[in-house]
């Protein structure tokens, strides 16, 4: 009696590596169908030309220097916690906690502004630089010793981190209030500036800019280029093979854990000092998380995350002004935001796996 063998419809099957440019087509297409599928539901709920939609984001997030200046703020902010995550992802470490690690980088910052403001300038910036980075390392230790030493589940305990850190910011803000009760810090040193990052050649975010190329430059090297960088890729693929290499694998957790802690915490330092000069719970603003889509995407290479980055913080500003604009609420302007990201998170589907459909159904005896 012959029995009819059938196999799956289809077939998940990985990918050989993709060439660069397939890749870079792969992405570009995908965004192209996420904008004719956003702008079917721009039509289809508002009736208003999509075109003129689309134009009406690229003047909110390009349209004066002032805007510009503002996406290029956002963008920095997002690229310095995403470079700051991308070592602890690839070791395979789940750090949810750059929310929190921003935010306790910002109270020490906003604590040395408030108690030393009387410091000479360069004095006082080395300070807050430190102390941020410190902070935001010892944010992060405390996940990464219980993971090493008891291999605790990072992602809740970083996670709840951050809800600890915000409450922190809380106390701070409490304490710190201005005289008026109302609650906020409101700005720091507005009228001697004391802490602020210096205007050089004619924008005060020059220091921003630096900062973050500085630190793009320097992170890609240490993950590419350096020991402890290959050290770290080893112990992301298999912490079995770490230990069968030499590789003291607690000790790259922590170590690594309290690099990606400072760089975040270092996040809250440029937050504070050179974009808002005041502390916060909104000071983080959920970058943190927003940031791991664009750890995920880069791929870990730092130079892509600016311009990811970038085109994450222009649909920010472009679904803001949309949203006044074209007299649409937030949530249809998110969900603009959301229709573009997921064609984009998709398309990483399509680089690393192809799709075999069931060709025909087999009899054996």
């Amino acid at each position: 009696m012959k029995q009819i063998q059938t196999e799956p419809l289809v077939r998940i099957v990985k990918k050989e590596d993709m060439p660069a440019w397939q890749k870079i087509a792969v992405r570009l297409s995908s965004i192209l169908l996420a904008l004719i599928v956003s702008a079917v539901v721009i039509y289809a709920i508002t009736k208003y030309n999509p075109i003129m939609v689309y134009q009406t984001m690229i003047s909110g997030a390009f349209g004066t220097k002032t805007r510009i200046w503002s996406t290029i703020k956002e963008m920095l902010m997002l690229s310095c916690i995403a470079i700051g995550l991308a070592p602890a992802f690839r070791m395979r470490f789940w750090n949810i906690g750059a929310e929190g690690q921003v935010l306790v980088g910002g109270i020490v910052t906003a604590g040395c502004m408030i108690y030393l403001k009387d410091l000479p300038a360069p004095i006082l910036f080395v300070i807050m630089f430190a102390a941020s980075m410190l902070a935001g390392a010892l944010w992060a230790f405390l996940p990464a010793l219980f993971k090493a030493k008891w291999n605790t589940n990072e992602t809740l305990f970083t996670l709840m981190m951050n809800y600890v850190a915000i409450q922190l910011t809380s106390f701070a803000v409490a304490k710190w209030e201005n005289p008026y009760g109302s609650n906020t810090v409101g700005v720091i040193n507005q009228n001697t500036r004391a802490g602020w990052f210096p205007t050089i050649l004619g924008t005060q975010y020059f220091m921003n800019v630096f900062l973050v190329l500085l630190l793009t430059v320097l992170m890609f090297v240490y993950l590419k280029y350096t020991k402890h960088g290959y050290e770290i890729a080893v112990v992301g693929e298999s912490q079995n093979t770490a230990r069968y290499a030499g590789i003291n694998v607690s000790t790259v957790i922590i170590r690594t854990l309290l690099l990606s802690g400072a760089v975040c915490g270092l996040a809250g330092f440029i937050a504070v000092s050179g974009a808002s000069h005041t502390i916060s719970t909104s000071t983080a603003g959920g970058r943190g998380f927003t940031a791991i889509i664009v750890a995920w995407l880069s791929k870990f290479n730092t130079f892509t995350m600016l311009l990811i980055s970038l085109l994450l913080a222009f649909l920010d500003s472009g679904a803001g002004e949309i949203a006044s604009k074209c007299k649409l609420n937030d949530y249809a302007s998110q969900m603009i935001i959301g229709i573009i990201l997921f064609f984009i998170l998709g398309s990483e589907f399509f680089i690393n796996y192809r799709l075999i459909f069931r060709t025909k159904t087999k009899e054996v005896a």
